[in-house]
């Protein structure tokens, strides 16, 4: 995994959205387990209307993080769409456990407001470039050197 600073830095450039703050927060906290730190920030701010990004893959592996179904009870969650995960990802352990709480798909924008536990899947327009391709792109990007096809 990069540096703290250098995923700061990262998640802060694709942040274009004037409602995300991307902070250090869980580090400050010194939670060790997403279901920890979701736990923490609802208690430090209680009044805030949190809604857990995740993409497609995450869903289908969540069951194996710690005191996952806390999370699903703890905050809303965003499911985005990935190239070739959307119908594994459906059909996934979370996804069958919490069938009775997700909703339309047309309803997203009061997610943050609905009673818990509440998910909705987004489908979108897909890429297959991997985060792992695209923080090398930029990471080359910003060192000043370029690809060139051979």
């Amino acid at each position: 995994m990069a540096p703290l600073a250098d995923r700061l830095a990262a998640a802060r450039r694709r942040a274009r959205h004037p409602r995300i703050r991307v902070t250090w927060l869980e580090s400050a906290l010194g939670t060790q387990y997403t279901a920890d730190t979701i736990a923490a920030l609802r208690r430090r701010f209680p009044r805030v209307g949190f809604v857990w990004l995740m993409g497609a893959d995450n869903l289908i592996q969540v069951t194996q993080w710690q005191d996952w179904p806390k999370i699903f009870h703890t905050v809303t969650i965003a499911v985005f769409d990935r190239p070739t995960y959307a119908l594994r990802a459906c059909a996934a352990k979370a996804a069958r456990r919490f069938a009775g709480a997700r909703i339309r798909e047309s309803q997203a924008p009061s997610l943050a407001r609905r009673s818990l536990p509440a998910w909705v899947f987004v489908h979108m327009r897909l890429t297959a470039a991997s985060s792992t391709s695209i923080r090398t792109r930029e990471s080359k990007a910003a060192a000043g050197t370029t690809e060139t096809a051979g």
